[in-house]
């Protein structure tokens, strides 16, 4: 299991001591959410933030791109220093084609589906993707409650990926923390973006490790 911590939820004014936390806690990945003001009702990082993070962080940066037509911004978070990238099966027009882009440029390729998208959409995309991020809360806001019917979407993809013999890293994000961690871990997630739980938390370091012990099962 991979901890990705979400550093939009950290603190604005300070990401430097947030990346710091991720690192000293063991975390395996900085998520970076990336939003439009136009596919969510929200605005955050640009690429010059997202490459002054990558100078400031060992660990490797899981771009979440939330905004309309994605490839319009793909190259600069790549070239801003993104190793994860993905782009949301609801917003990019030829998902193929971007998918192909993200690889080409050395970074893994992953889509993104809401809560109401089914899984079934991805039957053609499945075995080209690098990793699925399984959206538990409506993107937009940090600090949103778990939606509990996503646990079984969870495990139907897991199913899925392991019955076609796939690499598929399965991501969930929204809504993560200690109380159902274990229960993610059951399903089949393997990567887990936790952000107000963690950055919330009086000790983000040792909630990273907390999350690593419940996760599993110790």
């Amino acid at each position: 299991m991979r901890i990705a911590p979400s550093i939009l939820a950290a603190d604005l004014a300070d990401l430097a001591q947030g990346l710091s936390l991720c690192e000293r806690g063991g975390a395996e990945l900085v998520h970076v959410d990336v939003m439009d003001g136009h596919f969510v009702p929200n605005l955050s990082f640009g690429p010059p933030v997202v490459a002054a993070m990558a100078r400031r962080t060992r660990l490797p940066l899981d771009v979440h791109l939330m905004v309309a037509n994605p490839d319009r911004l793909l190259a600069d978070y790549l070239k801003a220093g993104a190793k994860r990238v993905a782009v949301h099966w609801e917003a990019t027009l030829h998902l193929d084609q971007t998918l192909g882009r993200i690889r080409q440029a050395g970074a893994e390729a992953g889509v993104a589906i809401n809560p109401a998208t089914p899984l079934e959409i991805l039957g053609e995309t499945l075995p080209v993707v690098d990793f699925v991020v399984v959206m538990s809360v409506n993107p937009g806001f940090s600090g949103q409650e778990f939606i509990p019917r996503c646990l079984d979407k969870v495990a139907r993809l897991s199913q899925w990926v392991r019955r076609e013999g796939l690499a598929v890293d399965i991501t969930i994000d929204g809504g993560v923390g200690p109380g159902n961690i274990r229960a993610l871990v059951e399903a089949g997630a393997t990567t887990f973006v936790v952000g107000s739980a963690l950055f919330g938390s009086a000790d983000p370091v040792a909630t990273i490790a907390e999350l690593k012990r419940r996760g599993e099962g110790s």
